[in-house]
């Protein structure tokens, strides 16, 4: 299988527009990039017939055919924004669900204007020549997706698109030929088709059809076709004619091309050319090797040698080579490391904000750019920032009770719920009815922070200052503090439980000793999560929305858990994001490149993290606070523990990031005293990426080798753009110095940390 991923983040800017356009061509266009930053993403697969499959997501650009005229079609299917397909001089809005059929070689424009999403096809003249379609009048043929045939090939499109990395190549192929035929029953369908008449290509078309599924019979003979379609011989004869073709000639082609195609895979180098020649019908190999040379100008071995030479060097390609650098000496200084060094950073006054963690200060389980902010500050001010943990509700007496932010947050009766909308989803709860925004986005977040002067393009750097322990305000258990642990449904675990029940869920509760030297954890009891009613009467069978009350009446403790065992703390913080790009509301669960739920214990005193700013003001969120977590986080949750942050936030804005590791950031970028830390995603920039149906469907795609393979582009491009390194110095430096680890694997957009010593390039 053969396929390019392509994401305009991978790239430094120097580099990024000529490896769009590289990508494009794959898909057998050219494209001219809008006025706006390029941020792009395609998925681009060969198909074992030579056609290839593409689906591409971006902003603003302007798509014309790259004019190569070798029989193949070219098929657009639009899914979002807004599209204008123009020809000979007329223009065709395409709407969501719409596509568009015309010759790789015709001349189009297909204007999209603001983000849209799409999928492009490119089917090769195989996949066409049995079908002996007449000659096309039509140039670019716009079809309506939304009845008939249309509304058939635009689902089928639509389904390829959503699997296309999980189709081999042998489902691919029985799918391109299933297109090419439905594209064929259109076509034929048009009054102003050139040719045989419709009835006639119909009849062509049929008995095509009939001969693709008996190429192998090497008795197949025109009486034979004839015969069982219940026309002459003579007629079917005159049906080629019509078309421009002859029946032997067309048999002997189409198991020329079977045999081709077999030829080209890898997996069938133990099979002779001889045996490939007699299962498509050549009962003469050394007919077969004449005729093969003639129509392709080459003997089938050396077809099928050339055919490895080239994937060999295909593969090495898109393995090697060295982009060009501003300048092939090596700089006289290298570009500094540190980014708030004062030439950088917005100046400001170091004003002081307090912001609690109450109903009116906190926004539960999403990211909106359309909140408003609970406090509006000045680049380099400090701010102290409360933070509840969305699991407090386990232990009510002991993470709740007596905290008057705590139980404005969590105040929840049989006639008030005081933050109802927790996640995403609807409020009236009409998909699983679970409560107000259904539970798609979990965490409890204060904010958002609006930054003055901060605009898109920009980056704020978040120091983390200190971390302190919300403590129990329970006159019982006044002045410790605790946590608790979820292993939940959605941990990774979940499906690999050995002992029975199989199906469940453990809740341990910690008692966290920040005040000891070293600070631990000790395990207190755990229980198996029961059936749970809320106060507005719904029963949750398993932990599926946030922030439900534990009647611990209906729950059965275990105590002296984990007998001796300390667990060391590493506070941090699981979500510091700023507002998303996107309108509407975004789930707090999957991280991207606005920062979010990156659930990585670094994030702790001490450390900075850097993350772009996608709308004015920034609109910073911090929450789910942990009192430490492991590498993984794999039953799907930390020891969540409230935690009070004091952070320094400054802003660096974006014409005065020149010669910092700051310049054309597009992801989450963690410094600590000693390292610099990137997060690899499954999907980098999934809601882009994935279209409308990205919020569920990122839950479903996520790897950690797409992430693994996200966090080597961002390493690669990080030291390319601010270390001035070639690419392969870039590649050779990350093999040997940078460690790679498992962030996360429960936040549905799965998470790789690459960390690089700041050590190597000689900085403490």
């Amino acid at each position: 299988m053969q396929s390019w991923h392509f994401a305009s983040d991978d790239y430094p800017s120097a580099l990024r527009d000529t490896a769009w356009r590289a990508a494009i061509e794959r898909a057998g266009l050219s494209a001219e990039i809008g006025q706006e930053d390029l941020r792009a993403h395609s998925h681009h697969r060969l198909s074992p017939l030579g056609g290839s499959f593409s689906i591409v997501s971006a902003r603003s650009q302007r798509f014309r055919s790259l004019g190569q005229d070798d029989g193949a079609m070219l098929v657009v299917l639009h899914l979002e924004g807004k599209a204008l397909l123009q020809n000979d001089r007329q223009a065709h809005a395409l709407a969501a669900g719409d596509f568009a059929i015309f010759p790789a070689g015709v001349d189009f424009d297909l204007v999209c204007d603001g983000p849209f999403r799409q999928v492009w096809l490119r089917l090769p003249s195989i996949v066409f020549s049995r079908r002996m379609l007449p000659p096309q009048a039509f140039r670019v043929l716009p079809i309506a997706g939304d009845s008939g045939l249309g509304h058939v090939l635009s689902q089928l499109l639509r389904s390829v698109s959503d699997s296309l990395q999980e189709l081999d190549d042998d489902e691919l192929s029985a799918i391109e030929i299933a297109i090419s035929d439905l594209i064929v029953a259109t076509l034929n369908q048009r009054s102003d088709a050139g040719g045989t008449s419709s009835s006639q290509a119909a009849i062509l078309h049929r008995i095509c059809q009939f001969i693709e599924t008996r190429l192998g019979d090497s008795n197949l003979s025109l009486a034979e076709v004839a015969r069982a379609q219940r026309v002459s011989p003579r007629y079917l004869q005159k049906l080629f004619e019509s078309a421009n073709g002859n029946f032997t000639r067309y048999i002997r082609e189409r198991r020329l091309e079977r045999c081709r195609a077999e030829l080209a895979k890898a997996d069938d180098d133990a099979m002779s050319v001889s045996s490939i020649a007699f299962r498509w019908g050549f009962t003469d190999a050394a007919h077969f090797s004449r005729v093969f040379r003639d129509k392709y100008g080459v003997s089938p071995r050396d077809y099928r040698l050339n055919i490895r030479r080239i994937e060999t060097s295909a593969a090495e390609a898109r393995h090697r080579g060295r982009p060009p650098r501003a300048s092939e000496s090596s700089p006289a200084e290298a570009p500094p490391l540190l980014a708030s060094d004062g030439s950088v950073a917005v100046e400001a006054g170091s004003q002081t904000h307090y912001i609690p963690a109450n109903d009116k200060t906190v926004h539960w389980g999403y990211f909106s750019q359309n909140l408003p902010p609970v406090a509006v500050i000045n680049s380099g001010d400090t701010v102290t920032i409360e933070t509840l943990t969305q699991h407090a509700s386990d232990d009510h007496e002991k993470m709740i009770a007596g905290d008057p932010g705590a139980e404005a947050v969590f105040r929840w009766t049989t006639d008030e719920k005081a933050v109802d909308r927790r996640g995403a989803g609807p409020m009236d709860a009409s998909i699983y009815g679970r409560g107000a925004g259904e539970g798609f986005g979990v965490h409890i977040m204060t904010g958002p922070i609006a930054v003055n002067g901060a605009m898109p393009g920009d980056v704020v750097e978040i120091a983390i200052r200190d971390i302190t322990p919300r403590r129990s305000a329970s006159p019982e258990f006044a002045g410790r503090c605790f946590g608790s642990n979820a292993a939940a449904w959605w941990g990774l675990h979940y499906q690999e439980l050995m002992t029975e029940p199989k199906q469940r869920e453990v809740v341990t509760i910690y008692e966290c000793m920040f005040d000891a030297a070293p600070p631990f954890a000790k395990a207190l009891y755990s229980f198996r999560w029961t059936p749970q009613t809320d106060p507005f009467g719904r029963v949750h069978p398993t932990i599926d929305y946030p922030g439900i009350p534990v009647d611990h009446a209906t729950i059965a403790k275990v105590h002296d858990i984990l007998d001796g065992v300390t667990i060391p703390l590493r506070p941090h913080f699981g979500v510091i994001g700023c507002a998303p790009r996107e309108t509407g509301l975004i789930d707090s669960v999957p991280p991207a490149y606005f920062g979010g739920n990156l659930d990585n214990w670094r994030l702790a005193k001490g450390a900075k993290i850097f993350l772009p700013v996608s709308v004015p003001g920034a609109l910073i969120s911090v929450g789910d606070p942990h009192a430490t977590q492991g590498d993984s986080e794999l039953d799907g949750t930390a020891i969540e523990c409230s935690l009070t942050g004091v952070f320094d936030i400054v802003l660096h804005k974006k014409g005065g990031l020149a010669g910092s590791p700051l310049l054309d950031l597009a992801y989450p970028l963690i410094e600590t005293g000693s390292e610099w830390i990137l997060f690899g995603f499954s999907h980098p920039d999934y809601l882009a990426e994935l279209g409308e149906k990205a919020q569920s469907e990122v839950y479903r795609s996520s790897s950690l080798d797409l992430a693994m393979k996200d966090a080597f582009r961002k390493m690669r491009r990080f030291l390319m753009a601010t270390r001035g390194l070639s690419e392969d110095e870039a590649i050779t430096l990350i093999s040997v110095a940078v460690d790679f680890g498992v962030s996360q694997v429960v936040d549905g957009n799965w998470a790789v940390h690459a960390i690089l010593p700041k050590s190597v390039f000689g900085a403490g």
